[in-house]
């Protein structure tokens, strides 16, 4: 689906159980996010949602240095989460505030995963944003991926 003014949304469906499939986004979210996806001046160790309401939603550098992107607004374990995105277009951290929504729901023996990535128009740079986190490469439909084959390989 494109991009709409506000939001990105883009699903996948992956061979889980939804348990398995939450449990591979939250819990084992550094197995499929790209190193190449920081805003630390570190090189990135870890890629971390802390899985509870008000966790945060981090990197923590080589250096042990951390940079928080945003903290978990809803945790609804196995059907959704929904994280705080404070990273601008710029790639720099900021106060403005958008919302990525992922839920987790029961397609036959499969999980459909569906992201939305919403309130882009919050941020500085929210053209850029938007362009990136919708392209085709390097935003939600790479991370999708990735994280699809991270559902495989935990399988």
């Amino acid at each position: 689906m494109p991009a709409t003014d506000t939001a990105v949304h883009r699903e996948v469906t992956v061979d889980a159980s939804p348990e398995a499939a939450f449990d591979v986004f939250v819990n084992h979210f550094d197995t499929w996010w790209p190193r190449s996806h920081t805003i630390a001046a570190a090189e990135m160790a870890e890629a971390v949602i802390e899985p509870r309401l008000g966790g945060r939603f981090y990197e923590r550098g080589v250096d042990g240095s951390q940079a928080v992107w945003g903290e978990v607004l809803t945790y609804e374990e196995p059907d959704a989460i929904t994280l705080s995105w404070h990273v601008g277009g710029d790639w720099q951290l900021e106060s403005a505030m958008s919302e990525i929504q992922v839920t987790f729901s029961r397609d036959g023996d499969q999980t459909k995963v569906a992201v939305t990535h919403d309130h882009l128009e919050r941020h500085t740079a929210a053209d850029a944003l938007r362009g990136a986190v919708g392209g085709e490469e390097g935003g939600w439909n790479d991370l999708l991926r990735l994280y699809s084959e991270a559902v495989s390989a935990a399988g």
